[in-house]
């Protein structure tokens, strides 16, 4: 394991030309706005976890099309008054796992809500209108010939309304929410960070699903390397593929964010290379002109993508309490 990408200096300054469809604007507001009149049909039901202090409770909000979406809501025991909360998404082939797995952010005292992958856990269930195209194994090309069928289409939605739904809960405070994740959980919170108004912050960490253009041809690590196998095999279909692909690219969607930022790179890191995590921090609210003082990276120069792990919790707890403060 070395140093393989751009030096650091490089990386900094690195600020890739992004293709943008002329109506991925309008495909996103189209997108929400039919998700957005389907009832939330919210459901919560408390758990027991076996922990003394988070009282933990099994979530349900209609997702994309209505299908039902699970996730575990984490409180405080000892709680008065609606709580910031935090967002989490998850990496890629995993679900929301057991009560007790990911429990950080309520254990300092805020609402958490763990957000189950469509299709990747085993609680969320993806109905796929792409069943019958041709797909490379896994999720990165499944429906990846049509914007509209695209997996990512899906569960994009699902991250936007997890958001709506933790703003409908009686403990939270609706303004003062934010959305995290580590690789394709971070990937999404970028794409929630641009497509829903109001975040109080975003914390991304070694994000995938940015920079598709660059990560396609530099890493031979999946799961990126689904999409090469995929126009490998169907070389007739690789400008459509990348077309597809431009209406997700999280670097693309971040470009619209408002929140304040804080990511985490390693620069070891097949799976997400550094430049394609930078390609997202750089352009991060450049289309909303989010200040560079409101933008703060971590970097991990001798990590993989593990990135800063059980230490960078430590200096998103001190972020995050700091951004509270400065909106209180």
């Amino acid at each position: 394991m070395a140093h393989f990408d751009l030096p650091l200096d490089q990386l900094e300054t690195y600020l890739p030309a992004l293709p943008e469809p002329e109506d991925l604007d309008e495909f996103w507001a189209k997108t929400l706005a039919e998700n957005s009149v389907l009832d939330l049909g919210l459901t919560v039901e408390p758990v027991r976890n076996g922990l003394a202090t988070i009282d933990t409770f099994d979530v349900t909000f209609a997702g994309f099309g209505g299908h039902p979406v699970r996730g575990w809501l984490h409180l405080p025991v000892t709680r008065s008054g609606p709580l910031p909360a935090v967002v989490e998404y998850l990496g890629y082939g995993s679900g929301r796992g057991v009560p007790h797995e990911k429990r950080l952010w309520a254990c300092a005292g805020y609402a958490h809500f763990v957000m189950d992958t469509r299709g990747q856990g085993a609680d969320t269930p993806d109905p796929d209108p792409a069943t019958g195209d041709v797909a490379a194994p896994g999720f990165l090309t499944r429906g990846v010939l049509d914007p509209h069928r695209y997996y990512y289409r899906r569960l994009y939605t699902d991250a936007a309304r997890a958001v709506e739904a933790v703003r409908s809960h009686p403990a939270v405070d609706p303004s003062r929410v934010a959305v995290t994740g580590t690789s394709q959980g971070g990937g999404i919170a970028l794409a929630a960070a641009g497509l829903v108004p109001g975040l109080v912050a975003a914390l991304p960490d070694v994000p995938f699903l940015c920079h598709f253009q660059r990560a396609a041809t530099f890493t031979d690590q999946p799961p990126y390397v689904e999409i090469t196998r995929f126009v490998k095999l169907h070389r007739e279909h690789a400008a459509t593929v990348m077309r597809t692909l431009s209406y997700f690219d999280a670097a693309t969607l971040a470009r619209r964010a408002t929140a304040p930022t804080l990511f985490s790179v390693g620069l070891m890191d097949r799976i997400c290379p550094p430049s394609t995590v930078y390609a997202a921090f750089n352009h991060y609210g450049a289309l909303r002109g989010v200040r560079p003082e409101h933008k703060q990276i971590s970097v991990y120069p001798f990590n993989d993508h593990e990135g800063g792990g059980p230490d960078h919790e430590v200096v998103k707890l001190g972020w995050f309490a700091r951004q509270l403060e400065t909106t209180a």
